[in-house]
């Protein structure tokens, strides 16, 4: 059978840092307060000229790199984002141009935090029916830009930033000892979408609007939610919490992080976390987090590493992949 091996990732951040010393200069909050109920220590916050297809792009050609890749490589980009540089064209054509890219094809996929996860599947998707071979999968935002900044809840959260993998198609032998995508898990339940949203749009106020959040209703049904679509995954592929190497979270909240990890008795060492350097980055999160741990040397060809998510919607999800 086809699986879809990643062959090379990458990741851009903007230029500017912002720590929390400095958001107690913005809105009421402090630094003990920030750590202690998200673990977020800095977020990186995108500056003049710096765009969400600009942070794509860098992170789009830092993977091709990695993947000792061009564009004449690759069939299809597909990019997460809740945040486009434009109501349309997608995002994703705009960095295929900015690339140089004329051939094959591009979308954007939006799920928002749970967006690289639904892009990945939908990579995995084209390549298994032979609709592409080598597809680039980027997930990149600009929160910043539709944060409340008065709002202190929210504004402390999230930064801007992106990442990238290049899957590729592999002949392989079907078992779960093969490079690849193993499994996937998606769900999704609108009734929950007034608890993570934001309050306008093209078709119903005409604007852009802010970031609106229950931060309690979000965590109250995070835990559980990631876990069972991590579980499902296990269970579709007779894999056990035991055999995995890496557990790669959406970086939301460390203790959404550490108390989903437990559920699942995943060990602390086995989890990726980044939420310290980055804040929630949306659908950046997941590939910033899995170039962060790929360039120290932790993630490793033959590691068996579970990628999960969960977002405004509220869309969850889960990947299991041999790296």
């Amino acid at each position: 059978m086809i699986r879809s091996v990643v062959r090379g990732f990458g990741a851009a951040l903007p230029k500017r840092v912002v720590t929390n010393r400095e958001m107690e200069d913005i809105v009421d909050t402090s630094d003990d307060w920030i750590v202690q109920r998200t673990g977020i220590r800095q977020r990186y916050i995108a500056g003049e000229g710096e765009t969400t297809s600009s942070l794509g792009d860098a992170a789009a050609r830092a993977a091709l790199d990695n993947a000792g890749l061009t564009v004449a490589d690759i069939d299809l980009i597909i990019c997460a984002t809740s945040t486009p540089d434009n109501t349309f064209p997608a995002t994703a054509v705009k960095i295929q141009n900015m690339l140089g890219m004329s051939h094959g094809f591009a979308f954007d996929v939006q799920a928002v935090c749970t967006g690289f996860v639904y892009a990945v599947t939908t990579a995995d998707a084209y390549i298994r029916g032979g609709l592409a071979k080598r597809v680039l999968v980027i997930g990149a935002e600009t929160f910043s830009r539709i944060l409340d900044w008065n709002d202190r809840t929210t504004c402390v959260l999230f930064g801007d930033g992106a990442g990238a993998l290049i899957l590729e198609g592999v002949e392989s032998k079907g078992t779960t000892d093969d490079r690849g995508i193993l499994a996937a898990s998606l769900r999704s339940d609108g009734a929950h979408r007034d608890k993570l949203y934001v309050d306008g749009g093209p078709s119903s106020t005409g604007t852009v609007g802010k970031l609106r959040m229950e931060g309690r209703e979000v965590f109250k049904h995070a835990v559980g939610m990631i876990t069972d679509v991590i579980q499902a995954v296990f269970d579709s592929t007779g894999t056990t919490p035991d055999q995995l190497d890496w557990l790669v979270p959406h970086q939301a909240n460390r203790r959404i992080i550490d108390a989903s990890a437990k559920k699942l008795d995943i060990p602390p060492e086995k989890v990726v976390i980044t939420v310290d350097l980055h804040g929630n980055t949306s659908a950046a999160s997941i590939p910033l987090a899995i170039a962060t741990a790929a360039s120290d040397g932790r993630i490793k060809e033959g590691d068996l590493v579970m990628l999960e998510a969960m977002g405004g919607g509220f869309t969850w999800g889960a990947v299991l992949l041999r790296w």
